[in-house]
């Protein structure tokens, strides 16, 4: 196993001075640095407990994603691309609308301080990790799990805000000099992307290639995903937003993971997200199902169903989605029907989308009007789909929907995986030396996985005409992993697919029962401006930088 499951330690670690008086007392709520450093099975929990990340108190993490990423809360990453809308906002509606602002940032507000957090922790650990008493091994392998998050912690501020303060190895106090105008001095994004490569190539040096079976070990960094996830940056780094990489260089990283041999395609598209022991999953969380955090059936199932809508998949997307024989839906050839608009479609759109007509749970999705069970004329009707669709992507049919706080199993989120590397490859190759033979190999092998079966791509695609199949690929295979909004944003077409309306589909059951189809707009208000390429850092950081802190361009 080579995966990162993240345990939840009764560890809570507080680094305090203090003098000896009657009023010290030993607090029973946490352990001491001087406790961490002395005992190597809890300096290795404090690591492992790194993956968590920050965590706010419960009563301010209502909505607020732990660890790495944003998956498994109510509102996804998706929510504030053309995937999907959240159905009632949950602090994504002002992103897409455009009115992100260093005061209000909505779900991207915790990015800038955890992180920060993080690497602050991250540091610490290194600064201290030779006095502990370990062997040479286990020391090695945790010094290469510091560096790999650290270099995470700085390859997400880096797609966030661009060029980044670099804090180093330093440990800041409150008795330091926070005054210093080099605490709040942002690196440029060369020296940026520099640092964070470095960091994971130091974490790839001394991480093993594979986690033995055992629990402890499971799901945390390897050799894979250190550089899984420098192939991730050195494609950002090449691109045109970015530009300051080659595409030689991101196309040798992603090679570099293709030639460990570890991973291979899973042959179920669907069924993977939902198996963490996957050959295909490169770096994973696993939630235990039971806490807030996983409960994806309830949170985006239909309101017919007691669902409470969530993330709804946006006609954009839906619209990308070749039909079965290769051709996108705008080709007269292709066989698309308006009124019959879910036939003979990409496998993967059934895999990923809940639609009209879909079978589902042993019952029939119905969006239609009037007194469609699963639409606005059906129970709990608040909860129904303003787009006309549900999630079906990560949702576990063998979960329940109704009171699923109690279940017993895991459930994993995937950060990175094999597909992802085969299109980083195939697009760096392409923009390299243009549609090689290894191009269309790495693209024909994902379309071509037999739960997939899509046809392989024609012969012959110009470079401009495989930059486009290699978009399109992106979209559909990586669809609500998070991916989507930071491709639009490194390609600079954001300007063109953030400003579409959001889409969806009314769908109307006539008198003969076949049914209409129209598309409507499921948000008002779309927008997207050259400064939100970049988020802007929060109010309150540059606040506290004194203004020493740069805020970025337009903001």
């Amino acid at each position: 196993m080579r995966k990162i499951q993240y345990f939840i330690f009764l560890l809570a670690l507080g680094f305090m001075s203090c003098k000896k008086n009657y009023l010290d007392i030993v607090p029973t709520d946490r352990v001491s640095d001087a406790s961490v450093l002395s005992d190597s099975l809890l300096f290795v929990d404090y690591v492992v407990n790194r993956y968590m990340g920050v965590k706010l108190q419960d009563k301010e993490a209502e909505g607020t994603p732990p660890g790495f990423g944003r998956g498994f809360e109510y509102a996804m990453w998706s929510s504030v691309t053309d995937e999907s809308i959240y159905n009632n906002d949950d602090n994504t509606w002002l992103i897409q609308q455009g009115l992100l602002a260093p005061e209000n940032l909505g779900i991207a507000g915790t990015l800038w301080a955890r992180s920060y957090r993080s690497i602050r922790e991250v540091n610490y650990a290194l600064n201290n990790i030779a006095a502990v008493n370990m062997s040479d091994d286990l020391r090695n392998r945790l010094r290469g799990e510091l560096h790999f998050i650290r270099g995470f912690r700085y390859q997400d501020l880096i797609r966030n805000y661009g060029g980044v303060v670099m804090m180093g190895d330093k440990v800041y106090n409150l008795d330091d000099n926070l005054n210093d105008p080099a605490l709040y001095t942002r690196a440029t994004l060369q020296e940026s992307i520099d640092y964070a490569i470095k960091e994971l190539d130091s974490a790839a040096y001394y991480l093993p290639v594979a986690n033995d079976g055992s629990t402890w070990k499971l799901g945390r960094a390897t050799k894979g995903a250190a550089l899984a996830l420098k192939s991730r940056l050195a494609l950002y780094a090449a691109s045109p937003l970015y530009n300051v990489g080659t595409w030689a260089a991101a196309a040798a990283a992603a090679k570099a993971v293709m030639d460990l041999g570890q991973y291979s395609l899973d042959a179920d598209y669907g069924g993977l997200f939902k198996n963490s022991a996957s050959k295909e999953i490169i770096f994973e969380r696993l939630y235990v199902i039971g806490t807030r955090h996983t409960c994806l059936e309830i949170a985006n199932g239909p309101n017919g169903y007691g669902g409470w809508g969530g993330n709804t998949p946006l006609q954009n997307l839906v619209d990308a989605y070749e039909m079965n024989n290769g051709l996108p839906i705008t080709d007269a050839a292709s066989g698309y029907s308006e009124a019959n608009p879910y036939v003979n479609r990409d496998a993967r759109f059934y895999a990923t989308i809940l639609y009209n007509g879909a079978t589902y749970r042993n019952s029939t999705i119905q969006l239609y009007t009037p007194n469609g069970k699963d639409g606005q004329g059906g129970d709990n009707n608040w909860n129904a789909t303003k787009t006309g669709y549900y999630l079906k992507k990560f949702m576990d049919d063998s979960n329940p929907i109704d009171n699923p706080w109690n279940v017993a199993g895991l459930q994993p989120w995937i950060y990175m995986r094999y597909a992802e590397i085969l299109l980083n490859y195939a697009e760096a190759q392409n923009e390299a030396v243009g549609p090689d033979a290894s191009v269309y190999s790495a693209i024909n092998q994902i379309r071509q996985r037999s739960s997939v079966n899509q046809p392989a791509l024609p012969a012959g695609l110009t470079q401009d005409e495989m930059r486009t199949a290699i978009r399109r690929e992106r979209q559909v295979e990586l669809a609500f992993e998070e991916h989507r909004f930071y491709d639009v944003r490194r390609w600079k077409i954001a300007t063109t697919t953030e400003n579409v309306p959001a889409y969806g589909m009314a769908v109307v059951k006539n008198a003969d029962g076949t049914f209409t189809y129209t598309r409507k707009t499921a948000l008002a208000g779309r927008a997207f401006a050259d400064k939100n390429y970049w988020l802007p850092i929060p109010r309150a950081e540059i606040l506290a930088a004194n203004g020493q802190l740069t805020q970025n361009t337009g903001y």
